[in-house]
């Protein structure tokens, strides 16, 4: 294989703008990295519902003003559940994804990607433009010589 072309400037915004896109959708990459560094940090206490079965006294809710500032798990989604262990009997809340946030992330998701795609068809049709324009010229140029 030969070297390899550097990406153009466009290709490289691009890559930013889907970077970004894909960044901006971190509700479900946050409270996947918060259960990591719960788990993994080996002062606390892993909870009941890791370890033995559960039922969830109280569906997904999203976080009063009270529960915020002093629920943990209320940080990475805004949402909780309360949760009841079966062997121990403890009552514990579990940071949950709710679907109305879903779908919230999910047509953002559809939007961006919809303005960007329309960004692109205007480039497109710019430069189609540009090329037409520059062909039309060299026509012109090569029939004046004649």
């Amino acid at each position: 294989m030969g070297p390899r072309a550097r990406p153009g400037p466009c290709r490289c915004g691009l890559y930013a703008v889907l970077g970004a896109l894909v960044c901006g959708l971190g509700p479900a990459a946050a409270m996947a990295l918060s259960d990591e560094r719960r788990s993994a940090s080996p002062g606390t206490v892993t909870p009941c519902w890791r370890v033995e079965d559960f039922v969830v006294a109280q569906e997904c809710t999203r976080c009063s003003s009270f529960q915020a500032k002093g629920t943990p798990e209320c940080g990475p989604t805004g949402f909780v559940e309360k949760i009841n262990c079966a062997s121990s009997k403890r009552e514990e809340y579990k940071s949950c994804r709710s679907a109305v946030m879903e779908a919230q992330v999910f047509w953002r998701f559809v939007g961006s990607m919809a303005a960007v795609a329309a960004v692109f068809a205007a480039l497109v049709v710019c430069r189609q433009r540009v090329l037409d324009r520059k062909a039309l010229e060299k026509v012109r140029k090569q029939i004046e010589s004649i």
